[in-house]
């Protein structure tokens, strides 16, 4: 528990039913518009912080990263009270009251509830016994679960995820980090049939297939079998095959925690709930009972809930606006998606699927590359509707933020794997979204590096780290940062002020700066280059750049003395084992810089 508990009577009095993301964004707003006046009491039922789920990944493979969303000390003023382990089960209206599973009672002014979804259970028997993909709980169920049984096993532990969506994949390859081998199995023709059309499906198909997971698609299991201890055995196929297995994890969808809604059926005011599940809200995110909201995937808005962070965050800055006396309305989902998968980049943004009247698909497609690009637009080709990235997601970054508007040149010019060189340097217009995730327009950047109000102070942003805190862009799923970056060196040479050529964040240094410097101190481990050059604890940029750099100075194992967590996914593996038990290696040039001498070895080995 943290938070305080005075409550003058003169404060209006805020409950909020949940601890999730979207949760902690509502009680991040409230505190950022100004807390004089309120009171807000967040009531969780987990014994955690409220912390990020889009990387809940991170906490399968290393069970003490830490995901906890925003500054701690927010949770330091008087007016906010967090209260962890305490499930609200029930919403009294005509009292203005909710009543949770410890016996205690909280009157409200108004309530906002974001109970979340819970994982679908598997409709089949031996259901119960797959493990799921919602919390930190289950991720540390699931990596004690591998780490126990390959120890007893003495092998290899066989996993099988039973949903090919964006939860499915990104669980199979965490268990794939974790040494498992790892099969997924889809009842769709292809993976992330969702947010994907065919063409694209099988490219991302065949490339996670190229990386070791085993992908089994159009085809539904039945039973999960166990043997005669209770343990999982494998997964029985509805055409009779048997999928060898010893863990089993659901991942085929999600469900609104709506049952505090459910529970007020019979009362004289009754909430109007979604035909799939979820209380409808209006555009204000409001409920058919006043002075109750649902945010977040709770929240059903045009008959459809959905579990995305973007969507989540906008109505929980709406409510908080509304509160405060404001008249911000939703403006409906917000379905880009965007996924790194063991390396394997793909994205998925508006009308993917061309159902558009008229609408028009441009594709380039490399099957061999597992390469996919589709941009969808209007029949004359200017007006941007949509698009879908596979293998190569470069354009994304660029085109999300243009959404709705007239292209600046004509669609072939943005599909790099087609070898386009021609791709325009798009200057987004002051009201792009350029950061979906916080609705962070293009032109709020602009102000913040210019000193124009956006942040404290008169002097221009010049660092990414500090642009990212000052507004909140490229925080949460990170997809944005590469436009960020861009935008901010863009504004700092307009201003006629030098560029940094810093490698991230963490480091001052360009990547050529920071291996002459390494070579010159003999530095050989990350931990003391980033003691004497660097600051935090380093990120997805500058960890697989240093391991590089490392290998092309020293001779030592790659992988020995703490440098495998530095590497990206493939390069900690080495090598791939494929189904007929060979291995695929890509071999390892230090710095990307290769001889004739070293292609000598490599034919040598390979013959």
């Amino acid at each position: 528990m943290t938070g305080h508990t005075s409550n003058p009577e003169s404060q209006r009095r805020v409950v909020v039913a949940g601890g999730g993301p979207a949760a902690h964004r509502f009680a991040d707003a409230m505190h950022t518009r100004g807390l004089e006046g309120w009171h807000v009491t967040v009531l969780t039922e987990e014994a955690h912080l409220p912390y990020d789920r889009v990387t809940l990944s991170k906490a399968l493979i290393e069970v003490d990263h830490d995901l906890t969303l925003g500054d701690m000390s927010m949770w330091e003023h008087d007016a906010l009270d967090l209260r962890t382990g305490e499930r609200v089960v029930k919403i009294n209206a005509a009292a203005k009251s909710v009543e949770t599973a410890a016996g205690n009672s909280y009157e409200y002014d108004a309530l906002v509830v974001a109970t979340g979804s819970d994982a679908a259970p598997l409709p089949f028997p031996g259901g119960e016994l797959a493990h799921v993909y919602r919390t930190l709980e289950d991720v540390w169920a699931i990596n004690e679960a591998i780490t126990r049984l390959t120890k007893k096993l003495g092998r290899k532990v066989k996993t099988v995820t039973i949903g090919g969506g964006l939860l499915g994949l990104e669980a199979a390859a965490g268990t794939m980090e974790l040494g498992a081998h790892a099969t997924v199995i889809n009842g769709s023709p292809w993976l992330m049939n969702a947010q994907l059309d065919e063409g694209a499906g099988q490219a991302l198909g065949r490339l996670v297939k190229d990386k070791g997971l085993e992908v089994l698609t159009g085809t539904y299991p039945s039973e999960v079998l166990t043997d005669d201890d209770g343990q999982v055995t494998g997964v029985l196929m509805a055409d009779g095959r048997i999928i060898d297995a010893d863990i089993v994890i659901a991942a085929i969808g999600v469900r609104p925690r709506d049952e505090l809604f459910r529970a007020a059926e019979g009362e004289e005011q009754v909430f109007t709930l979604g035909q799939r599940g979820g209380v409808v809200i209006s555009d204000s995110c409001a409920t058919t009972v006043p002075g109750i909201f649902a945010i977040g995937e709770v929240a059903n808005f045009g008959g459809m809930c959905l579990g995305l962070v973007a969507p989540a965050n906008t109505m929980a800055e709406i409510v908080a606006d509304r509160l405060h006396g404001g008249h911000a309305t939703f403006p409906g989902f917000d379905t880009a998606t965007k996924l790194k998968l063991s390396g394997v980049d793909v994205a998925s943004f508006g009308d993917a699927f061309a159902t558009t009247k008229h609408a028009l698909e441009i594709v380039y497609a490399d099957p061999a590359r597992g390469v996919y690009q589709k941009i969808v637009t209007t029949d004359d080709a200017k007006t941007l509707l949509g698009g879908i990235f596979v293998g190569d997601a470069t354009p994304y970054m660029s085109l999300r933020p243009l959404l709705g508007r007239k292209l600046p040149a004509e669609p072939g010019a943005y599909l790099t794997a087609a070898g386009s060189t021609d791709a325009p340097d798009t200057e987004l217009p002051d009201d792009a979204i350029l950061c979906s995730c916080n609705n962070i327009p293009a032109g709020t950047i602009r102000e913040a590096i210019n000193a124009c109000g956006a942040c404290d102070g008169n002097t221009p942003v010049q660092e990414l780290g500090e642009l990212k805190t000052c507004t909140r862009a490229g925080t949460q799923c990170g997809s944005c940062v590469p436009m960020l970056k861009k935008l901010l060196e863009t504004e700092l040479s307009k201003s006629g002020i030098e560029v940094s050529k810093a490698l991230c964040e963490h480091f001052s240094l360009s990547r050529q700066e920071l291996f002459d410097a390494i070579r010159v101190l003999e530095l050989d481990s990350f931990e003391d280059i980033l003691a004497t050059y660097g600051t935090g604890a380093g990120c997805d940029i500058c960890k697989p750049t240093i391991a590089s750099i490392l290998a092309s100075q020293h001779s030592a194992y790659v992988l020995d003395a703490g440098r495998g967590t530095l590497q990206d996914t493939n390069d900690r593996a080495l090598a791939n084992m494929q189904k007929d038990g060979t291995y695929s290696v890509v071999p390892r040039i230090p710095g990307g810089e290769i001889t004739p001498h070293g292609l000598g070895i490599i034919a040598a080995v390979a013959q």
